[in-house]
């Protein structure tokens, strides 16, 4: 049995975390050949096989979910103790790399994230914009952003934006012609912009009244993934759509869209970064709460 290089172990963790050698040899800046060669000469040092290859995926076998599940901590401990002599120099370096929707993660961009690269000009902020809710740790990222109600009990979570709430709304034109729900059930009698969440099913409009809870599938016949998308359709009188208020919040202030069922629209807890309460947070995180917290965004 040869003697794995630590090179070749990180470079390891990271196509685990991929699940893809193109991405994974992207983010390390070598070659997709020289990766997969690299992985190979692994498993021939290790005399086992690590990684189910086909031509468009990677998944681990059960040796490489051993030998990931025994890394973490080890290069994990690594990462700690690098980070620690990066903090004492007050220099901090390395890849902060943070999950969220493309809504969090423009509120990120808009307030912590200028300054926290003005701070540490050393750091690199890899942010990843997408739909579905992932597990940050299986995924290699750091942290990540959602709306509070979906971040799990055991993560840390640092508020990043106030409250928020959905508004069904609707263009004036469409309203004169079919005209105004005035409780949710109604909206089964509407033409509803209906939205596909990633995971592919269809999001179920949600309302709320004095306690009383109201969840509605609503009816219409367009489907889009996109809340920026829902509401050009509904300012093109296609129905009502059901999306964050900040997303209408211009065509809103200028009339062009008109807010319906808004007493049945409570607020809800607004954006969080979370982390896991299990582990130990990295200084380059640390050092991105510690802006978060102290409102420096």
């Amino acid at each position: 049995m040869g003697k794995p290089t630590l090179a070749d172990l990180q470079a390891f963790m990271v196509v685990a975390a991929r699940r893809s050698f193109s991405q994974a040899a992207g983010e390390l800046g070598v070659s997709r050949s020289a990766l997969s060669h690299a992985m190979r000469g692994l498993e021939n040092d290790l005399a086992v096989r690590l990684l189910h290859r086909t031509t468009r995926s990677v998944s681990l076998t059960e040796a490489g979910e051993r030998l990931l599940a025994r890394l973490r901590p080890v290069l994990g401990d690594l990462d700690r103790a690098l980070e620690d002599v990066a903090h004492d120099d007050q220099a901090l370096r390395g890849t902060l790399r943070i999950n969220g929707s493309e809504g969090a993660i423009r509120q990120l961009l808009q307030t912590v994230v200028p300054r926290f690269l003005a701070m540490y000009p050393q750091m690199e902020l890899d942010l990843v914009s997408e739909g579905r809710f992932v597990d940050i740790v299986a995924e290699g990222f750091d942290a990540g952003v959602r709306l509070g109600e979906a971040v799990h009990k055991d993560m840390i979570a640092v508020r990043i934006s106030e409250n928020l709430r959905f508004l069904a709304v609707a263009s004036p034109r469409y309203l004169r012609k079919h005209g105004r729900p005035t409780v949710p059930e109604e909206l089964q009698a509407h033409r509803c912009i209906r939205q596909r969440l990633p995971g592919g099913k269809r999001y179920r409009w949600e309302f709320e009244r004095h306690g009383q809870a109201v969840t509605i599938d609503p009816p219409g016949a367009l489907t889009l993934d996109s809340n920026t998308l829902m509401v050009e359709a509904a300012l093109d009188g296609l129905g009502i759509a059901y999306v964050p208020e900040s997303y209408a919040r211009d065509a809103l202030a200028r009339k062009r869209l008109v807010a319906v069922l808004s007493e049945w629209c409570p607020e809800i807890p607004g954006l969080f970064l979370y982390s896991p309460g299990n582990r130990h947070i990295p200084a380059g995180l640390r050092a991105f709460i510690d802006l978060l917290r102290s409102g420096a965004g």
